[in-house]
């Protein structure tokens, strides 16, 4: 047996062991994209043609180079639909694992049926072989001047693939704003109190804006209601509580493989020292905090234009998070 007559399936096999372990170690690398271009996009379509037709006369060049990108393309995501009716699901470790596996299996297969061959197909390229393969000598200048420029176009259009894919979009910009019961669950809210009763709740943030961000969190007590019949909200009492911060963070990535893990959250302690239904409205604020009126003289902004930030929170136009309370003696 000698190895370089098949050098091209042991090529991709060691590319995609290379490429198994450049995710694990050097994940943000140049060569993580150029090699998972080849091995999204070709390889798998290469070693299954290639255990499929291993004699020379079964497929000319151009077919298998065509039938390989073809093949990859629809491979690949038959496997992730595979992958997606089992435990594991459609995440990067599944489908890096089973491309690696059907990478291999499929090339030792190939090397196999090359071996057995009685005309094996061995890619090697020169000038020689491509004219030949391409017909050069009898072709005339126009259907020279056709391949030339299906060439380039064949080229430009990999090269262009693979910038959009090494350079990719940044993803959706947003900021994720929650709260959470006493005990960090989503559950447990004190929505029953009763007056001068204290309350604790935790406030989370995380930056996903794809810069730094200085957060203002206000938190407003508001009493409410709404008019179906008219679609108009009417706005009682509105109190600002204690409590207000300011916080900077830096942008964190999404990540969608491993747990989730909190950026920043805060343990927050209120009380309500009058009965009735009221509203607990967190507003969160990019970079600058609104400007208020002056403070009423009784406290309540509800009389003021302060109170077109909770109709903004209604309406979604200020990102919010809102807690209904009942507080009685």
């Amino acid at each position: 047996m000698r190895l370089r007559n098949y050098w091209d399936l042991i090529t991709i096999i060691f590319l995609s062991i290379i490429l198994d372990l450049v995710i694990f170690y050097a994940p943000e690398s140049l060569i993580r994209k150029v090699l998972g271009l080849g091995f999204v996009l070709f390889f798998p379509g290469y070693v299954f043609i290639t255990a499929l037709f291993p004699n020379r006369r079964e497929l000319d060049n151009l077919e298998r180079l065509a039938l390989s990108f073809g093949l990859s393309i629809a491979i690949v995501p038959l496997i992730g639909l595979a992958l997606n009716y089992t435990p594991w699901g459609i995440r990067l470790m599944p489908i890096l694992v089973s491309l690696t596996v059907f990478n291999i299996v499929f090339s030792s297969i190939a090397i196999y049926r090359r071996m057995r061959a009685f005309e094996p197909w061995i890619p090697w390229i020169n000038i020689e072989r491509l004219k030949e393969e391409l017909e050069w000598e009898q072709s005339s200048q126009l259907d020279k001047a056709l391949t030339i420029i299906l060439i380039i176009a064949i080229l430009t259009s990999i090269g262009a693939l693979a910038y959009v894919i090494t350079h990719p979009k940044p993803g959706e910009a947003f900021t994720e704003f929650y709260i959470l019961g006493p005990e960090g669950k989503a559950a447990g809210y004190p929505t029953k109190l009763t007056v001068g009763e204290n309350a604790t709740i935790i406030i989370g943030i995380a930056n996903h804006e794809h810069r730094n961000v200085t957060y203002y969190v206000e938190i407003w007590l508001v009493n409410l209601t709404y008019d179906t019949k008219t679609n108009t909200t009417h706005i009682y009492e509105m109190y600002p509580m204690s409590g207000w911060f300011n916080i900077t963070l830096p942008n964190v990535p999404v990540n969608i493989e491993g747990n989730w893990t909190p950026q920043f959250e805060k343990n927050y302690t209120f009380r309500i020292d009058k009965p009735g239904r009221w509203q607990l409205w967190f507003l969160l604020f990019k970079d600058s905090p609104p400007k208020l009126p002056p403070a009423p003289p009784d406290g309540n902004y509800a009389r003021t234009d302060a109170r077109n930030l909770i109709l903004k929170a209604i309406n979604g136009t200020i990102q919010s998070l809102k807690l209904n309370i009942e507080v009685t003696r």
